[in-house]
């Protein structure tokens, strides 16, 4: 949003238990795919009507000259979207698989926000699908352990590799957080994408390693 001009980025949905089968302890997100399965044109126009226009619209009635990211967190009942929370940020693990999708420039997507020239652009979003698994430390989200070196992360793969609880030291990447490592795969299908994430995982150790093996479950 650039105060006066919206774009759509495209949808994702996320895992947040920490267990198979959505059980267990919540955590930042342990996968996600996008689009999410239960977006279709009727919907999306129900979430801008009900959801965008007016929060945009309050805004404007404010006074505020909000410029920037507006991630809706919503929850879907019988098609009907409901507003759960906004973030001025991107999600996380949704960024992973919203970002990688689009096409255009995002660095002049993001200046021409800046300059309240959002208008000018369009955001193309590629019609491949994706699809990420975070490889977390052992008892995340509980107590873990930090410091194990990663091993792998030199494999030859179509996946991107996000880091994120991983640092370098002496010249060994190590755990560094909870929510390690963050594998996104593109394909044609969200369960081709996954297909491919899951094969470059059995390539990445490190002690304890955690995952769920059934993101996209809800397919």
């Amino acid at each position: 949003h650039d105060g006066k001009t919206f774009k759509n980025f495209g949808t994702a949905q996320d895992h947040k238990r920490v267990l198979e089968g959505d059980r267990g302890k919540n955590t930042g997100g342990m996968g996600a795919y996008s689009p999410s399965r239960l977006i279709n044109k009727q919907l999306e126009n129900k979430i801008i009507k009900k959801i965008i226009h007016p929060t945009l619209i309050g805004l404007a009635e404010l006074g505020c000259k909000y410029r920037g990211f507006l991630y809706a967190g919503l929850m879907i009942v019988k098609n009907e979207p409901y507003l759960i929370e906004y973030n001025v940020r991107m999600g996380d693990p949704e960024s992973e698989v919203v970002l990688p999708r689009i096409k255009s420039d995002f660095l002049e997507l993001l200046l021409s926000v800046g300059k309240g020239e959002l208008s000018n652009h369009q955001v193309e979003i590629d019609s491949q699908q994706a699809a990420t698994v975070f490889l977390v430390s052992g008892g995340y989200p509980e107590k873990y352990e930090k410091g194990k070196e990663i091993f792998g992360l030199d494999i030859k793969s179509d996946s991107i590799l996000f880091h994120a609880g991983a640092k370098s030291e002496n010249g060994k990447i190590k755990t560094n957080g909870g929510r390690v490592i963050a594998i996104t795969s593109m394909a044609d299908s969200v369960k081709d994408a996954l297909e491919k994430s899951y094969e470059t995982i059995k390539s990445i150790k490190f002690e304890k390693m955690n995952y769920r093996k059934d993101i996209g479950f809800d397919l």
